[in-house]
């Protein structure tokens, strides 16, 4: 499974960064969704130049559990844009940019969003 390997490797990434920023005292924790969002970025990249950036779309309208994966991935969105929003709009970000991104890139974004939020609130709390 080609994916295997992809996803190990950003798994040790994660926990070398963690390591690493624990080592000093803290842990940077918005480096966790961003290495994570890189990760799966490089992955997605490749479906999307082979497949085409609708190629999803048959995967989520094959069967009902396909509609039903879609749907409970469409929930996952909107509770984590619930939950973030607020945030992001706390630590001084514009929000919409980031639905844009979102619904364009799905959890890539969100990831991305996430990290941007745990970003400022370290920054602007210290």
């Amino acid at each position: 499974m080609p994916s295997f390997p992809i996803f190990a490797l950003a798994g040790l990434a994660v926990f070398v960064v963690c390591a690493i920023g624990a080592g000093r005292g803290a842990i940077r924790v918005w480096w966790v969704p961003a290495l994570v969002c890189a990760a799966f970025f490089a992955y997605s990249l490749w479906p999307v130049l082979t497949l085409g950036p609708l190629g999803f779309w048959p995967e989520h309208v094959s069967d009902p559990w396909s509609v039903q994966i879609w749907f409970d991935l469409l929930c996952a969105f909107g509770v984590g844009w619930a939950l973030l929003a607020p945030r992001a709009r706390a630590a001084g970000m514009t929000p919409w940019p980031w639905l844009a991104l979102i619904l364009a890139t799905g959890s890539i974004g969100l990831l991305a969003m996430l990290a941007r939020v745990l970003y400022r609130e370290s920054t602007t709390s210290a």
